[in-house]
Order: C-alpha cells, then sequence, then structure tokens
C-alpha cells in the first residue's frame, strides 16, 4: 500500500497518483534484502535497516553550471607629465646651499638702524652703618611662694578591659559567588505522553529509532504508543555549536516539522517550540525545547 502524503489515503502497490485528492505518488521499490515496500528515495530500509544505496543506486548530484570569466579588456591610464610645483619640493630646489660657505650676496636695501644699547645706570655708594647692637635676653625666674607645692597626682592607668567586654573581631564580609554559566540543555517533549527526554550531552550526532544490529538508536521510541509507525533508523539530531538540525535518514514514513514533510538528505534547523512528526498521521510527535 502507498499513503498518499497529502491525505493520508492507502492507495494499491503501482498506484502514480492518489485515488482520492489526484495527488502524485512517490515512487517505491523492494528492499533487497528483505523485500519491504520502500521508497525509491530513501536511504535505509524501514524494516531491516539494510542501506539501500550499498545497492547500486546511482547518486545524482545536481548539474553546477560553470563559471565563465568575462573577457573584459583592461584600459591602462595614460601617463601623466610631472607637476612643475613637485619640482620646487626637492631639496635645494632654489639654490640656497651655494651660500652656505660663502658670503650672501650684498643686499640693494637700505641698512636697517641698529638700536644703541642703553647706557648702565649709575651706582649709588651706600654708607657703611655700624653692626646692630645685641639684644639682651631676659630668663624669666620662676616665682616661689611661700606656701608648700601640691602635690601632682600620678596619672591613672586604665583598667584592662574584662573579657566578657572584649569584642571579638569583625567578620569579614560575605563575597558575592560567582556567576556560574548555565549550559543549555535541549530536551524533546512528547506530546501524547507529555514525557520530556534530553538530549545526550557531547553528542555531535543523535539518532532517533528502534533498536536494531545496524545503528543502535540513542533516543529509543519504541515504549511510547504508536511506536509501529517510526522505522529502526529513522531521523537524525546533529549538533553544531549552539544549533540542532533534524534531517530523516530515509525512513518509510518519513519526518514532518510543522506538519510539514521533511525531504531525506535535506535538514531544518531546530527552533524552541518546533513540531516534529515521526511518520504520517501527527501519532509521534515531539516539542523541541531549550532549558
Amino acid at each position: 500500500m502507498i499513503v498518499c502524503p497529502n491525505c493520508n489515503h492507502p492507495n494499491p502497490d503501482g498506484a502514480v497518483q492518489c485515488e482520492a485528492c489526484y495527488t502524485p505518488l512517490p515512487a517505491t521499490t523492494n528492499c533487497p534484502s528483505c523485500g519491504a515496500t520502500v521508497q525509491a528515495d530513501a536511504a535505509f530500509c524501514g524494516q531491516c535497516g539494510y542501506n539501500l544505496h550499498s545497492a547500486g543506486v546511482p547518486h545524482v548530484h545536481p548539474a553546477v553550471a560553470t563559471t565563465v570569466t568575462p573577457d573584459i579588456p583592461v584600459e591602462v591610464p595614460a601617463l601623466v607629465p610631472p607637476d612643475p610645483l613637485l619640482e620646487l619640493l626637492q631639496p635645494d630646489a632654489l639654490g640656497v646651499s651655494k651660500y652656505t660657505n660663502s658670503h650672501p650676496p650684498e643686499s640693494s636695501l637700505p641698512p636697517t638702524e641698529m638700536a644703541v644699547p642703553p647706557e648702565p645706570a649709575p651706582q649709588i655708594p651706600v654708607a657703611e652703618s655700624s653692626p646692630p647692637e645685641p639684644v639682651s635676653t631676659v630668663v624669666a625666674q620662676p616665682v616661689v611662694s611661700g606656701q608648700s607645692s601640691i602635690p601632682t597626682p600620678p596619672p591613672v592607668e586604665p583598667a584592662p578591659a574584662s573579657q566578657a567586654e572584649v569584642s571579638p573581631p569583625a567578620a569579614p564580609a560575605p563575597t558575592a559567588a560567582r556567576t556560574q554559566l548555565q549550559q543549555v540543555t535541549a530536551r524533546l517533549l512528547h506530546v501524547q505522553s507529555d514525557r520530556l527526554i534530553e538530549l545526550p550531552q557531547n553528542f555531535s550526532v543523535i539518532h532517533i529509532g528502534k533498536p536494531n544490529d545496524r545503528i543502535p538508536p540513542d533516543i529509543d521510541v519504541s515504549g511510547f504508543p504508536n511506536s509501529e509507525i517510526v522505522s529502526r533508523i529513522h531521523a537524525d539530531i546533529r549538533v553544531e555549536g549552539d544549533a540542532h538540525y533534524v534531517e530523516d535518514v530515509g525512513s518509510s514514513n518519513g519526518t514532518y516539522i510543522n506538519n510539514l514533510p521533511l525531504l531525506p538528505g535535506n535538514r531544518h534547523r531546530l527552533r524552541p517550540g518546533d513540531r516534529i512528526s515521526l511518520g504520517k498521521g501527527d501519532l509521534m510527535t515531539f516539542l523541541f525545547q531549550l532549558a
């Protein structure tokens, strides 16, 4: 049976278009290993996991147009004659250096009058004065009274503080805890059972499917309801830096992103809230989340 990708109507084997909506049906073939019906463009058999490309299916590469370099003539500008003003920028363009070791030429201009330096002011003789007389210093004598002097009391020493009054040293102020970078964790929420599945850490490729001997799945969906529509090797999630990509690896019932089919060989960058459906009918659905 061939299921229509547009209306999910089952059609008999060998049908070219859907009997219900007349949509062209994908071409099918038989697996050379187990004989199951698979799509002609599938990479693996959904029943036994056999690599269909190893059976001699030619891989068609898209034609690449040959790039031709246009023949554009290159015009070389004509040489520009030297600017006479640039010659003045050359060292000693005016011939000044020839007067360096000789007297400069006499000028026809009248000589400039030189200012006569002023005469020095006459010095006034200063009469010798006698040195100043020394000032006598009077030492103050202490006044002694007839009464007896009052004894000075000794200084009062502070009483030692008791142990109870001694305050403990102030505790150092608590330092702020260093902010730790939270690592972003990607996970899948199974819509039908409301179950969370965290994607394995440090994996560049995460396989989704059911147990098999070829490529064991990293996310096993065999215990979920309606798992019979999921192929053993169904889809992969590839991690590149902070980006996550999902691609179909040739499943029998296909992979749908936000209710749109994902063609085998193509991949879709996942964003939080994207809806991933394994197979037709939206029976096995996951929501991509970042926590």
